[in-house]
């Protein structure tokens, strides 16, 4: 893998740290939701927030 220079790194913490805040907050929405569908589609999401950050956490 090619050296990452510092506006990749900035730019790779700047996602990651949109990805944990987005997976933190869909999972919140997730455990209040009433409607099974709702709560579904809320941890789904939160999961793919989380797999994403975890693929942009291999970069570093």
């Amino acid at each position: 893998m090619a050296d990452l220079s510092v506006l990749d790194l900035q730019n790779l913490r700047h996602l990651i740290g949109g990805y944990s805040t987005c997976h933190c907050k869909l999972q919140d929405y997730a455990s209040q939701a009433q409607d099974p569908e709702v709560k579904k589609l809320f941890q789904d999401a939160a999961n793919s927030a989380m797999k994403n950050k975890q693929d942009l956490m291999k970069f570093l």
